[in-house]
């Protein structure tokens, strides 16, 4: 297995985001509604706050696509909408290979969805499956759901597009979006979605950026006022944006430290470390003894955080160490008992490796 991560946006790239969002925050709040706490409501003229509307209008413009929309649910609700409006219950959905995110599993069999599975690595059969099989949308997962996927976005959506241009692409971008230089519906996807908590947002706000003709027949169905994201929300979920990318960006660099100190031996007891997709960036590092739930147990004695909240929410400051994935455990039955992940969140190089240091020594010494 040679895992290949998406690539991160450098500290650099981060910050003029940052600075785009800012510049698209400019352009369309007055300076006091960026001071305000937003309103709230059914407003007459749009259905929905004056806010939200306006946080749309931002969203929209910064990402450069004809249309925004903030909906309740987080990531699994904007997804879950996505393809409610292109598949439609009932419908079939082109996917990956792959096992299926969990939630991105229900909200398939909720609406009764079938789905239809090629390697998206396998450009003729992607070719193939748009053009003859009775389709009515692509799905495609941004972050890796195998560890040894390689697949470009942007040219898997070319790919689709050559063969099928008018074939509805939903991107699930939750972990890539403001990590990486573009959603989905940036490069030619119809409806890009993600969710805001994940972005140092407000709980339960998720994101869908494109095509306007999809997002407005959304709104249409997505009418009664318990529905609709309210202002002081939308302004939340604003400045978490703003936030996220140098924060993000930051945190993959520690990643590389990381995985750097710990492949050059600074750390006895631990034979490699690798990043992975899963579903966020993290670094995977492999024991030479099969210690890792008695590692995380004494690592969350220390300091670090045992389990995930929005994994990657504004609560998540303390480095996570915590058990490899479903998809890691599946592959290797070992994996769980010689592996763990780090997602360093807010934390530097020296405090992950401090942890790891301490933890396996207070392991090996108690055996």
């Amino acid at each position: 297995m040679k895992p290949s991560p998406l690539k991160s946006l450098t500290i650099q790239e981060a910050a003029y985001m940052q600075f785009q969002l800012v510049d698209a925050m400019t352009r369309h709040f007055h300076g006091d509604m960026v001071l305000s706490t937003g309103d709230l409501g059914i407003h007459p003229q749009y259905n929905r706050p004056v806010t939200t509307v306006t946080a749309e209008k931002v969203l929209q413009d910064f990402f450069g696509c004809e249309a925004a929309m903030l909906v309740r649910g987080a990531g699994t609700g904007a997804l879950r909408l996505a393809l409610f409006a292109t598949a439609a219950p009932g419908g079939r959905v082109l996917i990956h290979d792959a096992p299926v995110y969990p939630t991105t599993k229900t909200s398939m069999e909720m609406m009764g969805i079938e789905s239809h599975a090629v390697d998206f690595h396998d450009t003729k059969a992607v070719q193939e499956a748009v053009q003859s099989e009775p389709l009515q949308a692509v799905l495609i997962q941004v972050t890796r759901q195998k560890p040894d996927d390689t697949y470009d976005l942007k040219t898997l959506i070319e790919t689709i597009r050559t063969a099928n241009p008018h074939i509805p692409i939903v991107t699930d971008d939750n972990y890539s979006a403001l990590k990486t230089p573009h959603i989905g519906a940036q490069i030619g996807g119809t409806l890009a979605t993600f969710s805001s908590f994940k972005l140092l947002g407000p709980e339960g706000i998720g994101v869908i950026v494109g095509e306007a003709k999809w997002i407005e027949k959304l709104r249409r169905e997505n009418y009664s006022g318990g529905s609709q994201v309210q202002g002081h929300e939308a302004i939340k979920a604003l400045r978490g944006m703003v936030y996220a990318p140098v924060a993000l960006a930051i945190s993959a660099q520690v990643s590389e430290e990381v995985t750097q100190r710990v492949n050059q031996g600074e750390v006895p007891g631990i034979k490699d470390a690798f990043i992975v997709n899963a579903q966020s960036k993290v670094v995977i590092v492999r024991f030479e003894q099969a210690i890792a739930k008695e590692v995380l147990n004494e690592a969350a004695k220390l300091g670090a955080a045992p389990y995930p909240v929005g994994a990657e929410s504004k609560y998540e400051i303390s480095p996570m160490f915590y058990r490899v994935s479903g998809t890691f455990r599946a592959a290797d039955p070992e994996a769980e008992h010689n592996m763990l992940r780090i997602n360093p969140m807010r934390a530097g190089a020296d405090t992950v490796i401090r942890i790891l240091q301490q933890a396996i020594k207070a392991v090996l010494r108690h055996e």
